[in-house]
């Protein structure tokens, strides 16, 4: 007797033999027992997963010679010619090779006839999908309302391309694909009734590889016997499928684990022997990331469909969850950049490399930086190699405390007058630049002081901390501290370079004592303006790469008009020919007090961003040459109180625009036009002839 392949010998010749498709079985098993049968069934699912293997076991159910039943007896004469296939009962038909019109007439030609041994006549259409459009229009009608003793048994893998009229009379049962768990078991138990030998670890590989169908599973099994000359074992089938040991995976995370630069050279020239594909070993390395992240949330949904759930287990144990999904990320842009590298393993390596170079913040070897709960934000960032004269910084602890500040004179928050020079800060010490130190910031209240220039709240606020912005020149913008705002004002978290702790005392800045510093110079004036430009009328070069520009926020509406010395700045300040930067700044400043040739503004806080030494110098060499003498400029970061420059300009052009809008609706035409045609006026579409410019 001729050799019968294992996916063959071992169909399923009942429902009891079925491996999985549970839920189908139940529906059909209900059926049969009850008498509630349909005259059409659909079958869909992938390949091998048991599609024509039910319908034949229905077709034995139905014309069983001891009655319908979802037990056949499988003795019997009928239940023998269905499973050796010569039952004149059961026409099994191979749509494939038979998708012309004509091929369907014929075979539902003998439809209206009786069966010639059974009870019913049962139509097994295979790949029913590869039927000719006039097929199905032909098979409509009697699919619909077939005779009596015919049952259609419908079987595709594709059932997307079948038409909605065949599926509304049909009922459709959509079988699953095969787990690599329950692959397996099947495995485990034909291996062992065939007596041939085999490891688990291999029947995996083979699960694995069967992607889903149990037929591909049994085929495989065979090669695999085959090529181990009667033995299933694991390094056999690893060499038959050309697949990667999967230990060797581990192999590399481990060494990731370990931050072993040669461990995971020494595994990449492992993988290497086996001439693997490179792009797959990376999908295998994301594959255990991912089933590790699930073990680390929650560790009783790890499958074991590749049986190293224990090691899955002990790496989600031993590496954080961050990292797990830092590698993970990595993992995924290198798979994506993996066709740009010079050569798949080079790309590969690569990626490994830069898994190490790029540690998790809270990595062993990783700097920190420890900071007090204060119960507010506590944003960080590398502190600066220099600071700028006049910021108040609260002192490292290695670093001895700085004497104490002059105190300034006293002045009344109304008066506009006169302001005494206010004395310098000593400037902090600079801060080591080898590693991040642990800032210990103190809460204690100050040292008892004089009146300030405007009060400010009590407690102090530590201001939250961010990277120095990039100015339009591409070079780094040193940002000054900033100081609170007066007792009435909320008090409002802003963005500086470094960790400051910012006391009653208000902090002038002088121009006299800024550094020089022309690293942060912008581009020369006239090259752009601090207002909003039009798109259109700007010639952008979309082939350089340009830099950053910080953008000033939109100006607020002042709480009170300008006054007294904030109305003269106004008038002063179109005169003096600012732009970029530096315009923004004193645009929006205003005014507080002239003494001499000391003169005070201040600066909204939101506009700190823009602020630096440079822009205070060249803001204090235009007054010097507007005013043809030398001025002394002190600029506080304390929010105006009146109108700036910046907000009167908000104000015409939103005073421009609502007269334009007014003009368009209150237009004799344009009434017309509402009125006759039903016009719609969209007011985004309106804009003055001679809109207000920013001086």
């Amino acid at each position: 007797m001729s050799y019968q392949v294992l996916a063959r010998k071992w169909r399923p010749r009942s429902f009891r033999e079925m491996v999985g498709q549970t839920h189908v079985l139940k529906a059909l098993i209900n059926a049969l027992d009850s008498q509630r049968l349909h005259h059409a069934y659909l079958f869909t699912g992938t390949r091998g997963v048991g599609k024509t293997t039910i319908a034949r076991i229905i077709a034995k159910c139905l014309n069983c010679e001891t009655g319908i039943s979802s037990t056949p007896c499988g003795t019997c004469s009928i239940c023998k010619e269905i499973d050796e296939g010569r039952f004149v009962d059961l026409i099994e038909v191979d749509a494939a090779s038979r998708t012309k019109v004509e091929d369907t007439r014929e075979l539902l030609d003998n439809v209206q006839y009786s069966p010639s041994r059974g009870r019913f006549k049962v139509y097994l259409i295979d790949e029913v999908h590869m039927l000719s459009s006039h097929s199905f229009n032909a098979l409509l009608k009697t699919l619909e309302e077939p005779p009596p003793h015919v049952k259609f048994l419908l079987a595709t893998t594709d059932p997307q391309k079948l038409p909605v009229t065949i599926l509304s009379r049909c009922l459709q049962f959509s079988l699953k694909n095969m787990p690599p768990e329950r692959v397996v078991e099947h495995l485990s138990h034909v291996l062992t009734a065939e007596t041939i030998p085999f490891e688990e670890d291999a029947l995996w590989l083979l699960g694995r590889a069967a992607d889903g169908s149990m037929r591909d599973a049994m085929s495989l099994t065979d090669q695999a016997i085959a090529f181990g000359e009667g033995k299933v074992l694991a390094a056999d089938v690893r060499a038959m499928l050309g697949t990667l040991d999967h230990g060797q995976v581990y192999g590399v995370l481990h060494a990731l684990l370990e931050g072993d630069a040669r461990g995971v050279i020494d595994a990449v020239r492992h993988l290497a022997e086996q001439g693997p594909d490179w792009n797959g070993v990376l999908s295998e390395i994301l594959n255990v990331l991912h089933r590790v992240a699930i073990a680390q949330a929650l560790p009783d949904a790890v499958d074991n469909g590749y049986g190293d759930r224990d090691r899955v287990l002990e790496l989600a144990g031993a590496l954080p969850a961050e990292d797990i999904q830092f590698y993970y990320q990595m993992g995924l842009i290198g798979r994506r950049d993996l066709p740009l590298a010079p050569d798949p393993r080079s790309g590969f390596e690569m990626v490994l490399l830069r898994m190490l170079a790029f540690r998790p913040a809270d990595s062993a070897d990783a700097p920190r930086l420890s900071l007090k709960p204060l119960g507010i934000s506590q944003a960080t960032a590398n502190p600066p190699s220099d600071s700028v004269a006049g910021a108040a910084i609260a002192a490292p602890a290695a670093v001895p405390p700085q004497p104490a500040v002059a105190e300034p004179e006293p002045v009344a928050a109304a008066s506009v007058a006169a302001v005494a020079p206010a004395p310098t800060v000593a400037a902090p010490q600079p801060l080591p630049e080898a590693s991040a130190p642990v800032v210990d910031l103190p809460w204690e209240e100050p040292a008892a002081v004089a009146a300030p220039v405007i009060p400010t709240p009590a407690e102090a606020v530590q201001e939250s901390v961010s990277d120095p912005a990039p100015a339009d020149d591409g070079v780094a913008v040193k940002t000054p501290e900033i100081v609170a705002e007066a007792a009435s004002e909320p008090v409002e978290e802003l963005h500086v370079e470094t960790v400051a702790v910012v006391t009653e005392e208000a902090v002038v800045i002088e121009a006299a004592q800024l550094p020089d510093n022309d690293a942060d110079d912008e581009p020369p004036l006239g090259d752009y303006d601090y207002v909003e430009m039009d798109a259109e009328s700007m010639d952008y070069d979309f082939g350089a790469i340009e830099p950053e520009v910080i953008e000033a926020p939109e100006p607020s509406a002042a709480a009170v008009p300008a006054t007294g010395l904030a109305a003269e700045w106004l008038e002063l300040f179109p005169k003096l020919g600012l732009a970029g930067m530096t315009g923004s700044i004193g645009a929006n400043c205003t005014l507080i007090s002239v003494e001499g040739d000391n003169w005070l503004l201040h600066l909204d806080p939101a506009h700190s961003a823009l602020f630096n030494p440079t822009q205070q110098r060249r803001l204090n060499d235009a007054l010097n040459q507007q005013q043809g003498r030398e001025l002394k400029l002190h600029i506080e970061l304390i929010k105006p109180e009146q109108e700036t420059p910046a907000q009167a300009a908000s104000r015409k052009r939103a005073n421009r625009q609502r007269e334009a809008e007014e003009s368009i609706h209150n237009d004799p035409l344009v009434q017309q036009m509402i009125e006759q045609f039903t016009a719609v006026i969209r007011a985004d579409s309106i804009e003055p002839i001679d809109p207000i410019i920013t001086p």
